[in-house]
Parts: C-alpha cells; sequence; structure tokens
C-alpha cells in the first residue's frame, strides 16, 4: 500500500517482488511501473527500487525499460539488466518471484522494441517525477554489480551433453518435491549438488535457465468447462496463459498467496488455508454467484489455490454442481477427469456432501412449489 502512496494517479503499478537484501533491517522491493505514452496502447515502462527500513520508505533505483534491455541470469538466483547504458542485478527472495518477475520484464522489453523506446527518443518523461531518496548504503546495494559471468571449464561436446541431462532430470525431480515460494535457485543448486554429490557451481547460469523452463513447463490450468478453469499459484503467475486462455477473472482460494495481476484482472479472494478445520461452505454461495456473473459478462474465470488439488477444486465441484444440477459423484467424477490430481481434503468432501444435500432439498422444494401452483 505504501508505493500506491508514492505513485502519480496516471501512473500504474503493475507488479511487485522483494528482493535479497545484504541488510538484516532493510527490506527492498523491484517494482514494475508504466505510464501511458503518445498513443494510448504505446505503454512506457520502468523499474523503481524501493528501500523499507522501520516505517520509512525511499526510492533507491529509477531504470527505464528501452528497446535496448538485456537480461541475463546470474546463476546464483537472480538476474542482471542492462537498459539504456545502465546495468544493474536483481535477486529475488524465490524462484517463484523470479519467474514471476522474469515474464514481465519480457513483456516490457517487448513492448519498448515494439514501440521502439531508446534513451534521448523524447519516451519516459514521466520518470522525473521521482526523486532517489534512499541512503548511500542503500544506493551501494543498487548499483551493486558482481561478476555475473560463468566460469564453466571447457569440457567435450558429448560429456557436456549427457551431464546436462543428468543435471536437468534430477533438477526437476528436486523441484517437483520443494514449495518454490521458499527456496532460492541457490537453494535448489545445493540440493541437485547433494542428489548428484558433485560441484555444480560451473552449472550456475544452465541451472537457472532450466529452472525457468520447468516452471514454464509445468501443467497448464485444467479447462472444468469452456469458460471455466482449475490450476495452481503457477497458472495464477504465467501471465502468458492466462492471456492464451482469455482469462478475465481470477478466484483466488489461499490465504497465503497474494494476486499476481491486480490491474489486469478482477480478483475475488477467498482467504483460506488448505485445513480440515476451514469451514470452506460457507464461501460457496458467493463463488457461485461471481464466477456465474463473470460468465454472463462473456469472460472466463481461473479458480486456483497453491496447486489446484483440494481448495480450489471444492470450490469448483461446489459450482458443477450447483450449475449443473449434478450431485457429488457426477461432479467429482467431471472435475477429476479433467484434472486427475483433484483430492479434497476429508473435511472439504464432508462439505461437499451437506452442499449436496442442500442443492437437493433446495430443488425439491422448488418443485413441489412450482407443482402447488399448476395444480
Amino acid at each position: 500500500q505504501f508505493m500506491f502512496a508514492l505513485l502519480p494517479q496516471d501512473h500504474v503499478l503493475k507488479e511487485v517482488v522483494r528482493l535479497e537484501s545484504t541488510h538484516p533491517g532493510r527490506i527492498r522491493y523491484l517494482a514494475v511501473v508504466a505510464c501511458a505514452g503518445s498513443l494510448p496502447e504505446e505503454e512506457e515502462e520502468a523499474f523503481l527500487g524501493f528501500d523499507w527500513i522501520g516505517e520509512k520508505t525511499t526510492l533507491g533505483l529509477v531504470l527505464c525499460i528501452y528497446a535496448d534491455a538485456g537480461l541475463t541470469l546470474d546463476g546464483d538466483g537472480g538476474f542482471s539488466l542492462c537498459s539504456g547504458g545502465s546495468q544493474h542485478v536483481f535477486k529475488p527472495v524465490s524462484v517463484h518471484v523470479l519467474w514471476a518477475v522474469i515474464q514481465s520484464l519480457h513483456k516490457a522489453c517487448d513492448r519498448a522494441q515494439k514501440y521502439n523506446h531508446y534513451p534521448g527518443g523524447g519516451t519516459h518523461r514521466w520518470v522525473e517525477s521521482y526523486r532517489i531518496t534512499s541512503d548511500r548504503s542503500s544506493l551501494n546495494e543498487w548499483n551493486y554489480l558482481p561478476d555475473v559471468e560463468s566460469r564453466r571449464p571447457p569440457s567435450p561436446q558429448d560429456q557436456k551433453a549427457d551431464r546436462e541431462r543428468l543435471i536437468r532430470s534430477t533438477l526437476k525431480e528436486v523441484m517437483m518435491t520443494l514449495d518454490l515460494d521458499d527456496v532460492t535457485s541457490v537453494d535448489i543448486r545445493r540440493r541437485v549438488e547433494e542428489e548428484l554429490q558433485m560441484d555444480l557451481t560451473d552449472q550456475k547460469s544452465f541451472l537457472d535457465t532450466e529452472m525457468l523452463t520447468i516452471l514454464g513447463q509445468m501443467d497448464g490450468a485444467s479447462r472444468i468447462f469452456d469458460d471455466l478453469f482449475l490450476g495452481s499459484e503457477w497458472n495464477a503467475s504465467n501471465l502468458e496463459e492466462l492471456e492464451r486462455n482469455g482469462i478475465g477473472h481470477i478466484l483466488n482460494v489461499t490465504r497465503e498467496i497474494d494476486n499476481f495481476f491486480p490491474d489486469q484482472f478482477d480478483y475475488l479472494n477467498i482467504r483460506v488455508y488448505d485445513d480440515e478445520a476451514t469451514e470452506l461452505l460457507k464461501h460457496w454461495d458467493r463463488t457461485f454467484k461471481y464466477i456465474r456473473r463473470a460468465v454472463e459478462d462473456g469472460s472466463k474465470v481461473l479458480v486456483h489455490c497453491k496447486m489446484g488439488v483440494s481448495r480450489s477444486a471444492s470450490v469448483v465441484i461446489a459450482y458443477a454442481m450447483k450449475v449443473r444440477h449434478w450431485d457429488l459423484p457426477q461432479a467429482l467424477k467431471h472435475v477429476k477427469d479433467r484434472r486427475a490430481c483433484v483430492k479434497p481434503n476429508a473435511s472439504f468432501m464432508q462439505q461437499l456432501e451437506i452442499y449436496a444435500g442442500i442443492l437437493d432439498a433446495s430443488r425439491q422444494r422448488h418443485n413441489k412449489l412450482w407443482r402447488s401452483k399448476s395444480e
């Protein structure tokens, strides 16, 4: 919220990610901010770096995204960005955050190239309203440039290919066992090193690139109905997939995951944990109305939780029972046929059984009223 207060009304906050900091008392955020250009569709974008120490927020970086922008993964969970002759290194706090910000950056670079934004070309005048206010220590961290070149020694091509295949398969297995919100690419690399019993320092850049590839290959959202998708936080953070599926509304059924693109999609948040003490049934009238209203308006909806297995799946099953007049076994089968990993926890299954009874009683009551009036 403090960032919104620092932005002029015509500047749009597109994404915010948290970065690592070398100072324990300092929290650093990287924000992607946009403003309309000379044409309505000609959006200009810039990176703003914020430092938050105690209750004080300062600005430590303003970096315009120009057509010459180039991105290099540094092999340690971060990336180097060079734009308009200025180079900076950013290290997001997790591999998932890295994935999200790189997607946004690629989109921004594509737009800058499309509209030929370059230094001195008359664009990005709006960034002049921002003033650097961070202290020298913070500025040093924003401008720190470690050696990002790979130290990979030369090796025969066939040995190199075999080694990379082994690393790639092990990496995927490791990533599937971790909560990627809580680890950096360095943590993942160390786990892979433990599994393979080898030093992969010379493979840092390769590992970072493969991590992003694996994230991009994660299962896409499951189409339950023509206008309703069920998925995970990966699907909710994949802007390209969201746009490809025509998503306009996102129903976030988690307490621990924020909305990734609040300025681009309509959101409804049901803030609950995947816990057997969670009362999910009381939210189903609201979620049904949200999905139905979006569909009637011609939109498509993504319902997601962390994995698309329990919380969000229960919401979709409840919706299917009501909108299609199905019983629970029929609705559950339909959803599982389209997303095999669906498995509501025991409490949610009990609540779905109760909800099925409520729907059935409501339909019976409606039928009796209709028959009495017709008689």
